[in-house]
C-alpha cells in the first residue's frame, strides 16, 4: 500500500509502465472533468473508473482484495476514510469472483484519512474498504484506475 499527494505521483512511476499511464490520467486533470463512468486508457491494462457517492458509515463497508489489478484510488474531491490490511491476515467472507475480480473479507486493519488529492494504491495482497466517512456521510466523488498487475 501507498499513500502520497498527486504532487509526488512521479516518484512511483517506476512500478512500470502501466502505472505511468495511470499517473499521466490523474495529472491530466480529467478526473474532475470526466463523466461518471468507465474510460479505456490501455486496453484491459488500464482502465479508469469515475465515481460519486455519499461515504458510508463505518458499519456498512467491507473489506475487499483483487487478485488481478491494483488499485489507484484517488480522492478528487470530499474526503474519505480507506481500512487496509495484509490480507493474509483476513478471513474470507464471500469467494473470489473472477468476473469482478474481487473478493470480500472480514478482519481488523488501519483506517486512513483520505483528503482531496490525495491516492491511495492498493495491491493484491492488500485488502482495502473504501467509501467510509470520515464522520458523518458526505459527498464524494473519487477515481479508481485500474492497473493489471497479474495475468
Amino acid at each position: 500500500m501507498i499513500i502520497d499527494t498527486l504532487d509526488n505521483a512521479g516518484m512511483h512511476e517506476d512500478l512500470g509502465p502501466r502505472f505511468v499511464t495511470a499517473f499521466n490520467y490523474l495529472r491530466s486533470g480529467r478526473p474532475a472533468d470526466d463523466s461518471v463512468g468507465q474510460y479505456i486508457l490501455d486496453g484491459e491494462d488500464v482502465f479508469v473508473n469515475v465515481e460519486e457517492y455519499v461515504s458510508k458509515p463505518i458499519e456498512r463497508g467491507r473489506y475487499e482484495a483483487h487478485r488481478v489489478y491494483t488499485d489507484i484510488q484517488y480522492v478528487v474531491a470530499g474526503c474519505e476514510r480507506m481500512g487496509v490490511a495484509p490480507l493474509d491476515e483476513m478471513q474470507m467472507t464471500e469467494e473470489y469472483n473472477a468476473a469482478r475480480d474481487v473478493a470480500f473479507y472480514k478482519g481488523d486493519g488501519e483506517m486512513l484519512l483520505v483528503p482531496a488529492g490525495t491516492f491511495v494504491v492498493f495491491t493484491p495482497q492488500d485488502a482495502h474498504m473504501p467509501c467510509i466517512a470520515e464522520k458523518s456521510p458526505a459527498p464524494v466523488r473519487k477515481v479508481v484506475v485500474k492497473v493489471r498487475t497479474n495475468r
